[in-house]
């Protein structure tokens, strides 16, 4: 996939810093090539839930970012990070503190 692709489909304007940190995140995550189809679904699907897939601007992942304005749309955003997570077999780390979760890669 390519990063402007990426980028588009995450709802960023593509340009040259953006790229370049994409090109960062996709180094960074291991596997990234069997599960970076399935970020850009994830963050597709968590749209009902006023929830987004992002990139970090402290680290160089992507991050899911929880931003549900009710428990409901919460839980319900929880359950398809989890299910995102068993099914493609993808590593998350939980950020301290905050409803966000970082893409480490794929968890062979």
């Amino acid at each position: 996939m390519q990063t402007d692709a990426i980028l588009n489909q995450l709802g960023y304007m593509p340009n040259e810093a953006l790229t370049g940190q994409v090109a960062r995140i996709i180094d960074n995550t291991q596997g990234f090539d069997k599960i970076g189809k399935h970020i850009v679904d994830l963050h597709k699907a968590l749209k009902i839930e006023n929830s987004y897939v992002a990139m970090s601007n402290s680290n160089d992942y992507f991050k899911i970012k929880i931003e549900s304005p009710s428990d409901a749309l919460k839980a319900a955003a929880l359950e398809k990070i989890e299910h995102f997570s068993n099914k493609y077999k993808v590593k998350l780390q939980k950020v301290e503190g905050k409803d966000t979760y970082y893409i480490i890669g794929f968890n062979k």
